[in-house]
């Protein structure tokens, strides 16, 4: 018997299960996802499973970790403060191609250098320059580099890196180490995100394998990609990028190898996110633009996936236009106030009956604050923390330890800017008003504070619309509205990652298809002088801890079978340890001139005289760097495939050679402890 280990931690909750023989589940188990401390959460989840299990756990043979810690720090902004080295490209390139704003104030700075598109050095690298800004910087955690066309000769990209390590001793990101593609402003993109998260996910790793070890689990530790692949934790650290929509590939594998559905949506709703992609003949379609995140397209190599800011814990929105007003959901994950209230009762009722005695609504009614990050004034230094300005330390220190309500910490409307950065910093966490909460007051959920979620939705219902009216009179109302919200809002997302999908386009974008009047209509079964039907025509799968309280409702309103499988809740955690490791590495051979085929090397370009030779050693280069790197990752039982995509012009009767992209990829299952 070969017992595996999944562990999935996500915004809300840190899932884990006991999986024998690639074939059977054993146990499966929950506990709340402690960000301050991942491993309490991985630790608590995991030791409850093997007791359920009664096994030892000395005796597991591979755990495998797939997480949405990436994905949601995207989407929310978080990460550490990085710095962009820039070589051979235009400045303006920096805010043409959405780098400025992935900076968000961050360092930059552009540097002579880069080479031609034949691996040629353009211009010599600036190392003067690049010495003196370095030296320059304060609070930098990590480091980008992307030099133009460092993917046919990656030389300035190293040499930067180089320095920059002598320096600094920080991490730091190549472009080419990421993707062989062209376009260097995606790949400085992909860099830069990449450097955003290496600490953070470097954290995560380092203490789920302190947990793992403290619970008496010894073996191998492997992370899910966001293609559904496995890599050693090793790797991950190093790239952690590549771990966006790693939890929602994870619920793909874990979706197909529940159900064996070959056709289907899957729709994983989670704290944070709602993750939706497309099943064709069994396997999920790879996003060939590169995997998309919140408002960010990279380059990464990951499942072809609609990922939104909506989930159970989505932060609850008053729309005050119009005379009727209403909520929209995200995309910010919040806590809820019937989860706090557990963590802190006390402070969190007295609060909300205070609010409810008041006369008149607040804008912060029922919103609560608490330090996530320092937890001292002896973490003050000067007045600020990692080069916080003096308004956001002082904000910040208000809040001091502890919960705090949100009115009794904002004093001035510029303080709101305060909060949005230090939250933005992951300093200080915020609660208020959720599905989660309104799912309490329907009685739909019962985990948590029931009467807590209850005060805090009476008073947002207070809050009045541009007719002056209340928003809703009664909490159960008032939480039905935010669910029909939830509804609504999976509805579009399925809709639109429907029509994305069609092999034949429908003309216009995915979102206004989804919100299109026919459409809308379609659903609603018009009947008129026309006849309007619309709907899916394939069953969506449901995935997550809170699917079967939200999806039934939207598979009435799309019309299509829901499947609800059985451990849906722990989708995650088996599509981590049912996954394959499988690795790709790309390269190029082209043709600067007549009868000159360039191989192009990490090393540098090489030249031969045969297109057909230049193939052949780049290669079997290829094969030789995915094989050491498959078996640095943990696979076990190498597969190899090669494929080459040859382009060629047709010119006075003859074929001319113009470029070979040659990928081989090395597939295999994860090696296991003895």
């Amino acid at each position: 018997m070969t017992v595996l280990l999944g562990v999935d931690t996500g915004g809300t909750y840190t899932d884990a299960v006991l999986v024998e023989d690639d074939e059977t589940v054993l146990a499966s188990a929950k506990s709340l996802t402690t960000r301050n401390d991942l491993a309490q959460g991985i630790g608590a989840s995991v030791a409850v499973v093997v007791e359920r299990a009664g096994i030892d756990p000395a005796s597991i043979a591979m755990a495998a970790l797939s997480t949405t810690l990436a994905t949601n720090a995207l989407v929310e902004g978080h990460g550490g403060r990085v710095a962009l080295v820039y070589i051979g490209f235009n400045k303006k390139d920096l805010a043409t191609h959405g780098l400025t704003d992935a900076l968000a104030g961050d360092p930059s700075i552009v540097l002579d250098g880069g080479h031609t598109h034949a691996g040629v050095e353009a211009a010599p690298l600036d190392c003067a320059a690049l010495s003196v800004w370095i030296a320059s910087l304060v609070g930098v955690s990590a480091f980008a580099v992307a030099s133009q066309f460092g993917t046919r000769n990656p030389e300035h990209e190293l040499k930067a890196a180089e320095i920059i390590r002598a320096a600094t001793g920080a991490p730091v990101s190549c472009s080419h180490h990421l993707s062989a593609k062209l376009n260097g402003p995606k790949r400085a993109l992909t860099a830069l995100l990449n450097a955003r998260l290496i600490g953070m996910i470097d954290r995560l790793i380092g203490r789920a394998q302190d947990a793992l070890i403290a619970s008496g689990v010894n073996a191998p530790l492997m992370v899910v990609r966001g293609d559904g692949a496995l890599i050693s934790a090793a790797m991950a650290r190093e790239r952690p990028i590549e771990t966006i929509l790693s939890g929602p590939a994870a619920s793909i594998v874990g979706a197909r190898w529940l159900t064996g559905a070959e056709h289907a949506l899957v729709s994983d709703i989670g704290g944070t996110t709602t993750d939706v992609a497309v099943l064709r003949n069994g396997r999920p379609a790879i996003d060939s633009a590169g995997a998309q995140v919140g408002p960010y397209r990279t380059m990464v190599e990951a499942v072809a996936m609609r990922t939104s800011g909506l989930g159970g814990d989505s932060e609850v929105h008053f729309i005050a236009e119009g005379l009727k007003s209403g909520v929209t959901l995200g995309p910010r994950r919040v806590l809820p106030v019937s989860l706090l209230a557990v963590q802190a009762c006390d402070i969190v009722h007295a609060t909300l009956e205070r609010q409810l005695g008041n006369p008149v609504p607040g804008e912060y009614d029922g919103c609560f604050v608490r330090r996530v990050g320092p937890t001292s004034e002896n973490d003050l230094q000067d007045g600020q923390i990692g080069g916080l300005e003096g308004r956001d330390a002082a904000v910040l220190a208000r809040i001091a330890d502890g919960v705090q309500p949100l009115d009794s910490v904002l004093k001035t409307r510029l303080e709101t800017r305060s909060l949005q950065r230090l939250l933005a910093r992951g300093l200080v966490q915020l609660s208020s008003v959720t599905p989660s909460d309104a799912s309490h007051v329907l009685g739909l959920a019962t985990f948590w504070d029931c009467a807590a979620a209850r005060k805090a939705l009476q008073l947002f219902g207070r809050r009045r619309t541009g007719a002056g009216e209340s928003l809703a009179k009664d909490p159960a109302v008032m939480a039905k509205a935010i669910v029909d919200q939830l509804t609504r809002q999976t509805e579009l997302a399925l809709l639109e990652t429907a029509f994305d999908a069609e092999e034949t386009p429908f003309g216009l974008p995915a979102a206004q298809l989804a919100q299109h009047v026919l459409t809308q209509r379609g659903l609603d079964g018009h009947r008129g002088l026309l006849a309007l039907n619309a709907g899916l025509n394939v069953p969506v799968i449901g995935l997550g801890a809170s699917a079967s309280t939200y999806y039934p409702a939207v598979g009435t309103r799309l019309g299509c079978e829901m499947i609800l499988p059985r451990h849906a809740g722990v989708a995650n955690a088996i599509g981590a340890v049912v996954g394959r490791v499988t690795l790709r590495k790309t390269g190029v051979v082209t043709s600067p001139s007549e009868g000159c085929y360039r191989v192009h090397f990490e090393t540098g370009p090489q030249d031969l005289a045969d297109a057909e030779t230049a193939m052949a050693l780049l290669e079997d280069h290829l094969r030789g760097a995915v094989t050491e790197a498959a078996l640095t990752a943990g696979a076990g039982n190498i597969q190899i495939t090669a494929q080459r995509d040859i382009r060629q012009a047709q010119t006075e009767a003859r074929e001319v050679f113009l470029e070979a992209t040659i990928q081989v990829e090395a597939s295999g299952r994860p090696r296991i402890a003895g």
